[in-house]
């Protein structure tokens, strides 16, 4: 950076006269730590970005100052503005995902732990998922009786933790958690033997090369002076061990997080971490940044009294100079479909008489089951959305087979891949015949690739099992002979999808299925030319020149392996946005619809038991809300499908903390319509203002024939009684669809 460009920028402060008072105390405070407490919608990014650029402005060079956030989409968003700010100045900073981070450091390092090299693949959760099978069947345990899912949850959680296979041994207390330790150790032989890290092996490696290896601890300590952490609140103890390790020299540590918006500790984040920060690092300068810019004064006043209700917090109020805004509706359903319709007729009417595009609404959901009789709704009356779950692009079959030879290619010690694609498209591989070369391998102390080039030797292979094992060595070698002269990513897609057969066995099936495989193929090539456009960049980025060929193809899978589906988040898109409330964090709408806000579905049933869990919750809520900044629809059911059976439902605890005042309570027609016609029947009943039966005040005896009026399936016929009294079960016939009633729980009256 020029030294004319710093003396301009600090005789002209203009950019730090945009900023309020508070957010231009943390922006030009420069050394020691600092906890900058942001509250949502209090424009954080913003405050890191100024920081960022007044640190180079006072004299920091780039390459010494390390931004850590948790979605590539909010270090993209850092990247962008830093380069507004700065434009060339900026070059040599890393903003960057702590994964990305640490992926770059192992890239260089790695080697020192013995029998590593930085050659590695990483495994996404499918990957991890054919592992962790492999290793329950040959501990001889039924993944019916044991889930390979709480396996691989329980060793997640141990290595967020730091936690070794030794470590883990040493403490397992129960019969899970010993399968879970004898799981660990093959596992991580596994993943060792095949030159590949999983998610969290990326952090915890990098801690231990830390740990053991002072001198590279210093270097990266020299290195990033100045470390500013995004979203600290979401950290777990890995994370919060890795940037205690490098800021540990010069304490330059600036950590901006929301307590109140820490939500994922179902997945080891720590929310101590920031409550706890200031006891780590006594000498803190803490600062609060309250003021709001994103919400309406009564979307605020909900968020903040529904969060106050939380004991373990930091004490904030937000507030704002935004309009007070309209009161927030609260919507009660008498069912899921009614909910839906619910929503999708609201859309409608503001689309029209508002001339609301799609995109300003947003659907937010606890559960991604929630959003099917949702998308459903959308479809029958053709409201277009877009829905950030479900399948994502880099976990469909023909783009995990194409990566699974990319992965091969890169990295031929990688077994996963090899098992994935040796037989496809169709060679006439047999499993037996696989068998036979594993077997083959573990006993000549071979990689299961390197076994083919000995094929021959392979006893018990019939010929043509050895001719094809043999074709497709060759094939493999020659893609990775095209991959080491520096071919482009796409051109080495291309030859591998041509060479293979690949496209030929797609076109030949001429299927609708296959058609939409090709189409996405396309698509995967769309973004290998994307990767081939800007590699000179991964290549400055990682420091490494030699065998500088093969990391261009490292950086491509390293890149595919870090994404995440909400990464792919496009505001423009003219589409109603539906998402979990967790993935929402980060985001924001015109106008929210938060749905399914009843006990045991938000909070769920399991959070409620506990104050911690409960806490968790409450703070969803809080982000929920804080999503909206013009209009916030919240609505409940009386009842809901569950598990495949009907369930009565009570609305959110949530809601009950909710300010009056601000709130606009509106009831489904079909709460009363179903019942008007019943006359004094009606009578026979005392309902609660959610739906719920709670007190009969006589008694109903229905007889086959009668006809009824339920409270969500409308007028029936009851076509079978069985049983006496409360307990009765009664057959009947609604439209066509037989349902079977206990007539304790029924909600139904003789018409």
């Amino acid at each position: 950076m020029s030294r004319v460009w710093r003396k301009e920028y600090n005789e002209d402060m203009y950019h730090l006269n945009e900023l309020n008072p508070v957010q231009r105390e943390a922006a030009e405070y420069k050394d020691g730590p600092i906890l900058i407490l942001a509250g949502a919608g209090s424009g954080k990014t913003r405050v890191l970005t100024y920081r960022i650029a007044h640190l180079i402005a006072q004299g920091i060079e780039p390459w010494n100052i390390l931004a850590l956030t948790f979605t590539n989409r909010a270090a993209k968003e850092m990247k962008e503005r830093v380069g507004t700010l700065l434009g060339s100045e900026g070059q040599g900073l890393w903003v960057s995902t702590f994964h990305s981070s640490c992926v770059r450091i192992l890239r260089r390092e790695i080697s020192a732990l013995n029998g590593y090299s930085r050659s590695f693949v990483i495994y996404d959760s499918s990957d991890q998922m054919t592992l962790i099978k492999e290793c329950l069947k040959e501990l001889d345990i039924d993944d019916k009786k044991i889930a390979p899912r709480a396996v691989l949850s329980a060793i997640s959680d141990a290595k967020n933790k730091l936690k070794t296979v030794e470590n883990f041994d040493a403490q397992a207390g129960d019969y899970f958690q010993d399968i879970v330790s004898k799981a660990y150790k093959i596992y991580q032989k596994k993943l060792f033997n095949n030159n590949a890290l999983d998610f969290d092996d990326i952090i915890m490696l990098t801690v231990r090369v830390f740990r053991e290896f002072p001198d590279v601890l210093k270097h990266y300590q020299e290195r990033f002076k100045y470390i500013l952490v995004d979203e600290y609140q979401d950290t777990n103890h890995a994370q919060y061990i890795l940037v205690k390790l490098l800021a540990g020299l010069y304490r330059n540590l600036c950590v901006v997080g929301d307590d109140d918006q820490s939500v994922y500790g179902w997945r080891g984040a720590d929310v101590q971490n920031i409550l706890d920060f200031e006891r780590d690092y006594p000498e803190t300068k803490l600062l609060k940044l309250e003021q709001n810019y994103r919400s309406t004064g009564k979307i605020l006043k909900a968020a903040n009294t529904v969060v106050c209700q939380n004991a373990n917090r930091k004490d904030k109020v937000l507030w704002t100079e935004n309009s007070e805004g309209e009161d927030i509706e609260i919507y009660k359903a008498s069912n899921e479909h009614d909910e839906a319709r619910f929503v999708s007729n609201k859309i409608r009417d503001l689309s029209d008489a508002e001339g609301r595009p799609y995109n300003d609404f947003a659907i937010l959901y606890r559960t991604n089951a929630q959003s099917r009789v949702i998308e459903e709704q959308f479809m029958k009356v053709g409201i277009p959305y877009r829905i950030y779950s479900g399948q994502k692009f880099y976990e469909r079959m023909e783009v995990k087979d194409i990566l699974a030879y990319l992965k091969l290619v890169y990295n031929s010690a990688e077994s996963v891949s090899f098992t994935r694609v040796v037989n496809i498209p169709k060679r006439g591989i047999g499993k037996g015949s696989l068998e036979k070369v594993f077997e083959y391998a573990e006993e000549q102390g071979l990689k299961v690739f390197d076994a083919l080039a000995e094929v021959e030797h392979i006893p018990g292979l019939q010929t043509k099992a050895k001719r094809s094992l043999e074709s497709f060595y060759n094939l493999v070698v020659e893609f990775k002979a095209k991959a080491e002269e520096g071919i482009a990513v796409t051109d080495l897609t291309d030859k591998i999808l041509a060479d293979t057969g690949y496209i030929t066995m797609l076109r030949t099936e001429g299927t609708i299925e296959a058609n939409a495989r090709l189409e996405n193929l396309n698509e995967f090539l769309s973004l290998t030319s994307e990767y081939d456009k800007n590699f000179e960049a991964y290549l400055e980025d990682t420091e490494i020149k030699e065998e500088q060929n093969m990391v261009i193809l490292g950086g491509f899978l390293e890149q595919v392996s870090l994404v995440a589906d909400i990464d792919n988040y496009d505001e423009v898109e003219d589409a109603v946005k539906l998402m979990t409330m967790h993935s929402a964090k980060g985001l924001e709408f015109p106008i929210v619809f938060a749905v399914g806000m009843e006990d045991g579905i938000f909070p769920s049933s399991r959070n409620t038991l506990d104050d911690l869990h409960l806490e968790e919750e409450r703070r969803l809520c809080y982000v929920a809300i804080t999503r909206a900044k013009e209009k916030l629809y919240l609505s409940h059911a009386c009842q809901r499908m569950v598990y495949g059976h009907i369930q009565d439902s009570l609305a959110s605890r949530f809601l009950e903390e909710l300010p009056e005042g601000i709130l606009l309570k509106i009831e489904s027609k079909a709460l009363s319509s179903n019942f008007a016609s019943a006359g004094t029947s009606y009578q026979n009943k005392k309902w609660l203002d959610n739906g719920s039966e709670i007190v009969k005040l006589g008694s109903v005896k229905f007889t086959v024939g009668d006809k009824v009026e339920h409270m969500t399936f409308g007028r029936g016929i009851v076509m079978a009684v069985s049983g006496e009294g409360k307990q009765a079960e009664i057959t009947v016939v609604f439209s066509g669809e037989i349902k079977k009633l206990i007539a304790e729980y029924a909600k139904m009256l003789k018409i």
